[in-house]
């Protein structure tokens, strides 16, 4: 079992940024692959983008997110973290992070954490 909590997420101002971290318990954190998903309002929830396990070499982005997002962790923190650059309004969503076996399957949720883009 993995229990996930994210935070970071604030009202900005479109074009500015944003760091979002998502704390794992467990000790098999490394071991998971790791995800970002949203879900604005009146829509269904999204891939964001998501990192593969142990060293994170492999990352893939929606197409929204690609040139402006960034997924990296750190597995001696037992965190993921979203780095988002030139945000915008339509980037304003409840953001989740999730846990799985591959980089295209997860199995465990966070709560989600509010972000909310300002134009």
């Amino acid at each position: 079992q993995m229990q996930l909590v994210e935070s970071g997420g604030r009202l900005v101002q479109a074009g500015g940024s944003l760091r979002l971290s998502c704390a794992a318990s467990g000790r098999t954190f490394s071991t998971y692959c790791m995800g970002w998903f949203r879900q604005a309002p009146g829509k269904e929830r999204e891939f964001v983008g998501a990192i593969s396990r142990r060293s994170g070499t492999t990352t893939s982005y929606a197409d929204s997110a690609k040139g402006r997002f960034t997924i990296s962790r750190d597995n001696a923190k037992n965190t993921v973290f979203l780095q988002m650059d030139s945000l915008k309004p339509e980037d304003t969503a409840v953001y989740y992070c999730a846990a799985g076996p591959t980089i295209t399957s997860f199995n465990f949720w966070g709560q989600g954490t509010q972000v909310t883009v300002s134009s």
